[in-house]
Order: C-alpha cells, then structure tokens, then sequence
C-alpha cells in the first residue's frame, strides 16, 4: 500500500522559513516522480515543485528562487525547503506521486497523494 506522510507545516511570520518533509512508503518503481502541490482557501489547486528519480527538478514561477526541492540518499523522504515567505503562500501543502520519471506540475498525472500539512505565513 503507497504511503504518503507530510510533515513540517506550521505558522510562520513574513520572510520567514520552513522545511517540508513527505515520506513514501510501498512504492516500488524505479522511475518515478514526487510533486509538491499547495491549495490556499477558495482556490484551485496548484503546483509548486517536483523533483524526479533522476534528481531533475522543476518550480512554479512564483516561488523560484525560494523554494528548494530535494530528497534523502533513499529516495523515499523529499523536502521541501521554503525560504522568505510571503501571506500570498499560505495554503495546504500536499505531496504526491507518479509513475516515469518526467517531471511537470499537472495534477492529473499523480496518482497517490498524501493528506496534507497547513503552511500559514501571517504576522
């Protein structure tokens, strides 16, 4: 059974950090891609960052430069480090996964997520 766990999430003032973890768990593919997703309330759900099997990476426009997506030696835990956040980022961050090693944002394409963690960034 695929597991997806997330973690990190919290309230943080503008301009400040934090680190998003997602562990996987019973997902055997070799190729393979994780994404990060973010839903803010009465908005659709986005993109944010994806990182593949073969370490290629991808970020939405509006957080390159400080967003940073990485993994551990595994495989199975990825990160999500979030740097100078804005109120604009404040949403419910979610991870999940997909099959290939082809790295883009569109939802459709994931086919296991995780149930989420609420990222607040307000003074």
């Amino acid at each position: 059974q695929v597991q997806l766990v997330e973690s990190g999430g919290g309230l943080v003032q503008p301009g400040g950090s934090l680190r998003l973890s997602c562990a996987v768990s019973g997902f055997t593919v070799d190729w393979y891609a994780i994404a990060w997703f973010r839903q803010a309330p009465g908005k659709e759900r986005e993109g944010v960052s994806c990182i593949s099997s073969d370490a290629s990476t991808t970020y939405t426009d509006a957080v390159k430069g400080r967003f940073t997506i990485s993994r551990d030696a595994t495989g199975n835990t990825v990160y999500l480090q979030m740097n100078s956040l804005k109120p604009e980022d404040t949403a419910v961050y979610v991870c999940a996964i997909k099959e290939g090693s082809s790295c883009h944002l569109h939802e459709a394409w994931f086919s296991y997520w995780g149930q989420g963690t609420q990222v607040t960034v307000s003074s």
